[in-house]
C-alpha cells in the first residue's frame, strides 16, 4: 500500500508554489500518494494567532523578499516577489482546484495547481479574478467554466472548509505543510525531510 502525504497549502503561496514541483516530483519516485488539501490562510491565521502579510512588521517584511530571491535563484524556480496584485485572497483558486480534484482527479488537480501558482508569481495573472481562473484552467486543458460553475457548489464550499478546519485541529500554521506518517513537516524548505520519510 502506496505511503499517503497530506498536502495543506493556499495557491497564493509562494512558499507553497517553491515546494509544489518539488513535492510531485518526489512523490512519483516513491509512489507517494498525494491529499491535496488547499486551506483558508485567513481562518488559519486567525486560529493560530498568525500575521497576514501586510499586517506583519516591516522588517520582517523586508527579509521576507529577500528569501523569496534566495530559494527562487537556489531553487532555479522564476518568481517575481513582488507581483502586480497582491495575494490577498486564494479563496475562488482553492475551490476552483477542489472542484478540479473532484472531477479529473488528484493528479490533474495538482497540475493545474502548478499552473495556476506559475501564472501569479511569474507572469502577473491576477487568481482571485474569476475570469483569469477560467481562462487559465482552459489552458490547462480543461472546461474553465464548467470547473468554475462546480466550484460554486455547496460541496465544494463543505470541502474547502473541511480541509481549514482539519488543519487547525492538527496544528497546522503555516504553508505548505505536509503530514507523512502522522510526522508534520512545515515549509518547502523541509522537502528533504519529507523525501527521507517517504523512503522509509
Amino acid at each position: 500500500m502506496a505511503k499517503i502525504c497530506e498536502y495543506y497549502f493556499a495557491p497564493q503561496s509562494p512558499w507553497s508554489y517553491l515546494g509544489h514541483a518539488r513535492l510531485i516530483e518526489i512523490a512519483r519516485q516513491y509512489d507517494v500518494q498525494i491529499e491535496m488539501k488547499p486551506i483558508d490562510l485567513s481562518q488559519l491565521y486567525n486560529a493560530a494567532d498568525g500575521l497576514p502579510l501586510a499586517k506583519r512588521p516591516p522588517q520582517r517584511q523586508a527579509y521576507r523578499l529577500i528569501e523569496l530571491k534566495r530559494w527562487s535563484e537556489h531553487l532555479g524556480v522564476a518568481l517575481n516577489p513582488q507581483p502586480k496584485f497582491p495575494p490577498l485572497s486564494g479563496d475562488a483558486a482553492a475551490r476552483l482546484l477542489i472542484a478540479a480534484k473532484f472531477a479529473h482527479g488528484t493528479d490533474a488537480a495538482m497540475a493545474l495547481t502548478g499552473h495556476i501558482m506559475q501564472a501569479f508569481w511569474t507572469a502577473d495573472r491576477n487568481i482571485m479574478d474569476e475570469s483569469t481562473l477560467i481562462a487559465l484552467t482552459n489552458e490547462a486543458g480543461h472546461d474553465g467554466a464548467a470547473l468554475a460553475k462546480a466550484a460554486d457548489t455547496p460541496g465544494v464550499q463543505s470541502e474547502y472548509e473541511r480541509f481549514t478546519a482539519e488543519a487547525i485541529a492538527a496544528n497546522v500554521f503555516g504553508v505548505p505543510w505536509y503530514v507523512v506518517d502522522g510526522e508534520p513537516f512545515w515549509g518547502q524548505d523541509r522537502l528533504a525531510f519529507v523525501e527521507a520519510a517517504f523512503k522509509k
